[in-house]
């Protein structure tokens, strides 16, 4: 029995804490939940770093971890070409074009986009790091 109430105090205790942090810690279903969890993610990232012994490392994990599903989910689903997948992305992460020096100047992301030159095996790995996706989304 002792194992069975020490689960029950800690399901007491989740019922409690969950409606506080419910909105932070769920799976997104929408763009407005992902981008909400991709701002609390952005402010972890700010504050936790590197820093894998910080109190908030795992949460960072955690949630990077919902963001990169809903991100493989979506992106997979509803994007076509390379050029829609990275403007779906800058759409996502709040970019312009002159925010994406991993690809080039403003003229080369502007023919990217606009689908007159494709991305390099280097652009790719680039942006697969960054956006934390798979290069085969700009493929």
């Amino acid at each position: 029995m002792e194992g069975s109430e020490k689960m029950n105090q800690q399901l007491e205790q989740l019922a409690t804490v969950w409606p506080k942090i419910k909105n932070i810690f769920s799976v997104p279903h929408s763009e407005e939940e992902y981008n909400n969890l991709v701002s609390v993610l952005d402010a972890l990232v700010d504050e936790v770093g590197e820093n894998e012994d910080h109190p908030l490392a795992s949460l960072m994990e955690s949630l990077g971890t919902l963001v990169e599903n809903y991100e493989k989910n979506t992106i997979d689903a509803d994007i076509g070409s390379p050029g829609d997948t990275l403007r779906y992305l800058m759409k996502e992460h709040h970019l312009r074009q002159s925010d994406l020096p991993e690809i080039g100047s403003q003229g080369v992301v502007s023919e990217i986009l606009s689908g007159k030159r494709r991305l390099n095996v280097r652009q790719i790995s680039r942006l697969s790091a960054r956006f934390n996706v798979s290069p085969a989304v700009f493929i």
